[in-house]
């Protein structure tokens, strides 16, 4: 808490005893204690700007005050405004304790006011810190954390402590730059009895320099047997997380994440960034970072964004998109990954809870993914007790050739690695393609019974290569044949048609560079299983926003994107 805040009583004692040796003395009497805001009235507007007196009423730009300090005494109530003077800088912090702020229809409202955002930078501590209260709404704001708050303050940290079961609804951050902090923005709870907050919206916000996370929301540890959420209703878009790069000395658990999810029911990141974060995190570490990813929640949507370049200190993780521990009615579709460390699409389960199921990975683009650690690939998924996972109608390239990771640990890379631990598992109607490298690397030599695989493009510009359980195959129709795989009724499903995809053969670009995945050969749309075969609904439209025909083809692209 602020300490500008507790001493309020104390400072209100103290204009009381100034007041009365005024009325004894008939003399002004210096430094007389006057409360920021009026008694009584509002909602009220404060301004506030470097060249201001504290001795303003701060109700005007023409009278504002002059620091955070005294703005801080202020006790805000619903629709009441701070704002502070744009491209100008103010030392300081500022406090929303349990008790202040407002509602969706009156928020408390902290933004800028002029020219361009206005810039708070906290002494070795958190920028904005809203306690166990909501009804706030951030924008066009920039936090620069120092050398201590980059090991023990937040940009804007939203913090529920209180019990009860309703949670602090309504918050609103945007158009806003946090860097220099150990997160950028953290929104959580760690009680097990306090529940967290609820339809909060995070848009148009750069997150970046951070030591141990970009975006992230927590909560209490997940419980198997009485699952619950800390927060609900989540939107999060255009939110842009890099350079955050995880600390070297924190072996004990991840950091260097972009965006991460956790304790949350019914959230959607969307058209989100997040890239070359994680450079930094610990050798030693146990867990690693991702770029955007989830765990222990329900009903999560991540589409429409990017993760690339992520990276990862130590042996684990370093990919684009993970669903981690217990996520559960989840789907990760519309997004591209390229050129991180560890997988571009990650589904993981390690706790044998049983949470981990009904989850959906489709229409999303890999390419050149576990550039650092080959024992991943595009995608990967295994974990313990996961089951009912569709994988479908994505697009993944791996090129591998010459890869020195690869090179050093006598082993390539899959376009699709599948392990142990799961059953319910579907794909298809996908393309994978390589360079000669594997296509699948699979633990076991799985049945269609827990695994079934069909309808799937299986193309390699040098020598096909497929790992099932502890066989090696050279062609799929031998493989086809051995694992009773790619059929349906009897009839063989599946290709290894060249698709035609110019990633094959160019730089990795981006933001453009999603085109060169587009097949350019027509040949394997008669391989498509289609959404009556495949047993599940496909979804409107795909990668690139195109309308799902009745009879798909293989692939995140269905044709080729508007121009």
């Amino acid at each position: 808490m602020n300490a500008v805040k507790r001493s309020r009583t104390t400072r209100a004692a103290a204009g009381v005893s100034a007041a009365v040796l005024l009325l004894l003395t008939g003399c002004d009497v210096p430094g007389v204690y006057r409360p920021a805001r009026p008694a009584s009235g509002g909602p009220f507007t404060f301004y506030v700007s470097p060249d201001g007196d504290d001795g303003n009423d701060g109700m005007s730009p023409e009278k504002p005050w002059r620091t955070l300090d005294h703005a801080n005494t202020a006790n805000f109530r619903p629709g009441d405004r701070l704002r502070l003077k744009g491209g100008e800088r103010f030392r300081g912090t500022i406090t929303l304790e349990e008790g202040e702020a407002g509602s969706a229809a009156r928020p408390v409202v902290i933004e800028a006011y002029g020219t361009g955002r206005a810039t708070i930078e906290p002494r070795g501590t958190s920028g904005i810190t809203v306690h166990d209260t909501a009804g706030v709404e951030i924008r066009n704001i920039a936090l620069v954390g120092d050398r201590k708050a980059l090991r023990e303050g937040v940009g804007i940290a939203l913090r529920a402590t209180r019990p009860g079961a309703r949670r602090l609804a309504h918050v609103r951050i945007a158009n806003v730059e946090a860097r220099g902090f150990q997160n950028g923005i953290s929104v959580g709870t760690e009680d097990d009895a306090v529940t967290g907050y609820s339809d909060v919206r995070v848009s148009d916000v750069s997150v970046h320099h951070n030591l141990e996370a970009g975006l992230v929301f927590y909560g209490p540890e997940f419980e198997e047997d009485r699952p619950a959420y800390a927060h609900s209703g989540l939107r999060i878009e255009r939110v842009t997380a890099y350079s955050n790069t995880g600390d070297p000395d924190s072996d004990g658990r991840n950091t260097g994440s972009g965006i991460a999810l956790g304790s949350v029911r019914d959230a959607k990141v969307s058209r989100s960034v997040a890239h070359d974060n994680g450079a930094r995190s610990a050798t030693d570490a146990q867990e690693g970072p991702e770029g955007i990813w989830v765990y222990d929640s329900t009903g999560v949507v991540l589409e429409n964004n990017r993760s690339y370049r992520n990276r990862t200190g130590s042996r684990v993780d370093g990919g684009g998109f993970g669903l981690d521990n217990n996520v559960s009615h989840s789907v990760v579709q519309y997004n591209l990954a390229y050129g991180n460390d560890g997988p571009g699409f990650l589904v993981y389960s390690g706790r044998a809870t049983g949470a981990h199921r009904n989850n959906v990975v489709r229409f999303n683009m890999s390419w050149d993914d576990a550039r650092k650690l080959p024992e991943y690939g595009g995608i990967v998924a295994y974990g313990s007790r996961m089951k009912d996972l569709d994988i479908y109608n994505n697009t993944v390239v791996m090129r591998t050739r010459g890869l020195a990771s690869a090179k050093a640990a006598g082993a390539r890379p899959p376009a699709l690695r599948l392990r142990d631990g799961m059953k319910g598992v579907s794909v298809h109607d996908n393309i994978f393609a390589t360079d000669g490298g594997p296509l699948i690397e699979a633990e076991s030599p799985y049945l269609p019974g827990t695994h079934r695989l069909q309808g799937n493009v299986y193309h390699s510009t040098g020598p096909w290569s497929l790992g099932w359980g502890s066989r090696r195959f050279t062609a799929l129709a031998e493989w086809r044949t051995a694992s009773r795989q790619e059929l349906l009724d009897g009839e063989p499903t599946g290709t290894g048609d060249d698709p035609c995809l110019r990633a094959m053969t160019v730089a990795v670009t981006d933001p453009a560079g999603a085109e060169n995945l587009v097949p350019r050969c027509q040949d394997e749309a008669s391989t498509s299983m289609g959404p009556q075969a495949s047993g599940v609904d496909v979804g409107p439209v795909d990668y690139f926003g195109n309308q799902v025909p009745d009879a798909p083809r293989p692939g995140a692209a269905q044709s080729r994107p508007a121009r």
